[in-house]
């Protein structure tokens, strides 16, 4: 497809299977004319809170963290855009025509490409794109009570000890890192962790936390084991 390499609208088709079921024509107009491919570093700032959406990204490779708050400050983590996803941040304020209730950095090095805002109407007058969409903000949502109901009700102990399972037995990750994810700051963070570590939980090491009792974890992270 123009605008795009053939290597890139295959992965793009992929990992969007949308996509293929939508009149490849109308898509053969769309992209070459409004789409854009980048490939960003780890940390570079992708949309800020309160600007206006200049588009609609979808990820090829990496990850895109979308948080409220101030970007190099503190702020709580809402959800990450993987590939194959979408971000309902950036969707709302397309549709919306409002500013941008939260931003993204990216992760990790990530790869993406952007349509523009008029190529994304184009995209959401089909019929399949726009349930697709619609089905991303559901799925989304449900994340999004689970947060909320975490953030009021979880102690931050209970929270830490989750956010530190399914990651693998070794967590590369700063303090500050864990504490913007958690929507707190990092001297609470280091704290809860030696914590941990006095338990026999975890290990601390520079930028990595070894899990060793992943079993104990998992009970306090359902507020079954006080530290």
């Amino acid at each position: 497809m123009n605008g795009l390499s053939d290597a890139v609208w295959q992965q793009l088709a992929q990992l969007y299977p949308v996509l293929q079921r939508m009149p490849q024509a109308d898509l053969a107009r769309i992209f070459p004319a409004h789409a854009t491919q980048a490939r960003v570093p780890a940390g570079a700032v992708l949309f800020q809170e309160g600007a206006p959406c200049r588009g609609f990204p979808m990820v090829l490779e990496g990850a895109v963290r979308v948080a409220r708050g101030a970007a190099q400050g503190r702020s709580l983590e809402l959800y990450r855009v993987t590939p194959g996803e979408l971000c309902v941040v950036s969707t709302s304020c397309l549709f919306g025509q409002v500013p941008l209730q939260a931003h993204g950095i990216a992760s990790e090095p990530t790869g993406l490409v952007v349509l523009s805002p008029h190529g994304f109407a184009r995209l959401v007058e089909h019929e399949a794109f726009l349930t697709f969409v619609f089905g991303a903000f559901a799925d989304r949502l449900a994340d999004l009570m689970s947060l909320a109901e975490a953030v009021a009700f979880h102690k931050l102990d209970q929270r830490l000890a989750q956010a530190l399972l399914g990651r693998g037995t070794v967590v590369t990750a700063t303090h500050q890192a864990l504490a913007d994810e958690l929507g707190t700051v990092r001297e609470i963070v280091t704290r809860l962790l030696r914590r941990f570590e006095r338990a026999g939980w975890v290990r601390l090491g520079r930028e990595r936390i070894e899990v060793l009792d992943a079993a104990r974890l998992r009970s306090a992270a359902a507020g079954g084991l006080p530290i």
